[in-house]
C-alpha cells in the first residue's frame, strides 16, 4: 500500500480509520486542495481506481516534490540511495543552505530528494519557512532517522500518475468542482492556544482571515451539491465557523509543542455537509 514519503506536522494517519469512514461511497471526482503529507490521498487512491484525483498545495516545494515523485520516481530512489548527507549537524545545515539555494524548476530530482533528507533529518518533521521563503528547521538529533526506500517511492508514484497536482489557492482550485464531487480538506490547524500556533507553513501564513474565507468557500460548495470533509483543531471559534454543519469531536495525538511534557491527546473536528 502506498504510504507518505513524508513526516508532516498535523499529519493524518492516526486518523486514517475516522477519516476514511466517513468518506462518502459515491461521488465523481476527489479533490484535496490542502495535500500536505497526502495520507488521506495516498489511502483512498489505491481504493478508488476509477475516480478522478485533484491534489493541489499552496506550497511550490512541496508540488514539485509530488512532481518528481510521479515523474521521475527512479532518479529519486538512486538520488536518496546515494546522497552523502549523513546523519549530523554539519551535513543538515550544508544540505539545508543547498536546499535553499537551489533552483527546483533546473534540478527537481536534488530538490525533491533534498527535501527528503532535510524532513526526515530535522526537528520535528516540521516545514517552516522564514519570511524569506527559506527553510530554517533546526537539526533533529534523531539517533537513526529512515529514509524512503524505492518500493515506497514507487508505490506513491503509481498513485500520483492518476493525479492532476496544482499549486494554487485553494479557492481557484475548489471553483472548478461540479455537483457530485468530494472535497477532503486538511487545512493548516486554527491554534488551540497561543503557544500551539504554527502558521509559517508557506510564506504569508495562515491567519484567522483564510479559515473564514475557507468556510466562505465550503458553503458556496455545499449549494451547489459538492460533499466536503474538513479536519481542523478542536479550537471553539470554528465550531461556531462551521455552524449548520456536521461536527463530530475525535482525539489525536500532537508532538508539535517543543515542550514534551505539553504533548499529548488533542481534541480535533471533522465537519461535513452530509
Amino acid at each position: 500500500m502506498a504510504k507518505p514519503l513524508l513526516k508532516w506536522a498535523g499529519g493524518k494517519r492516526q486518523l486514517l480509520h475516522e477519516i476514511i469512514s466517513r468518506i462518502p461511497s459515491g461521488f465523481s471526482n476527489y479533490w484535496e486542495p490542502f495535500l500536505g503529507g497526502g495520507a488521506v490521498f495516498f489511502s483512498i487512491s489505491e481504493e478508488s481506481m476509477g475516480h478522478s484525483f485533484v491534489i493541489s498545495d499552496i506550497n511550490p516545494v512541496l508540488c514539485l516534490f509530488y512532481e518528481t515523485v510521479r515523474n521521475k520516481p527512479m532518479d529519486l530512489a538512486e538520488y536518496i540511495t546515494s546522497t552523502e548527507y549523513h546523519n549530523t549537524p554539519a551535513d543538515y545545515y550544508e544540505a539545508r543552505s543547498r536546499f535553499n539555494r537551489l533552483d527546483g524548476k533546473v534540478n527537481p530530482v536534488e530538490k525533491s530528494g533534498l527535501l527528503i533528507y532535510l524532513n526526515r533529518h530535522c526537528y520535528n518533521g516540521l516545514y517552516r519557512v522564514n519570511s524569506r521563503g527559506e527553510f530554517n528547521v533546526p537539526f533533529g538529533s534523531y539517533i537513526s532517522p529512515k529514509m524512503p526506500v524505492r518500493d515506497q517511492i514507487m508505490s506513491a508514484s503509481s498513485c500520483l500518475a492518476r493525479s492532476t497536482i496544482m499549486n494554487r489557492d485553494f479557492q481557484e482550485i475548489l471553483s472548478e468542482t461540479e455537483e457530485g464531487d468530494f472535497v477532503y480538506l486538511d487545512p493548516p490547524y486554527e491554534p488551540i492556544s497561543q503557544s500551539s500556533s504554527f502558521t509559517a507553513y508557506s510564506k504569508g501564513g495562515f491567519n484567522r482571515d483564510q479559515q473564514k474565507r475557507l468556510s466562505s468557500v465550503l458553503r458556496e460548495l455545499d449549494n451547489k451539491g459538492v460533499k466536503f470533509l474538513l479536519s481542523n483543531s478542536g479550537n471553539g471559534y470554528l465550531a461556531d465557523l462551521y455552524s449548520g454543519f456536521n461536527i463530530v469531536t475525535v482525539e489525536a495525538r500532537r508532538n508539535i509543542n517543543s515542550k514534551g511534557n505539553r504533548r499529548g491527546s488533542v481534541s480535533e473536528i471533522l465537519v461535513t455537509n452530509y
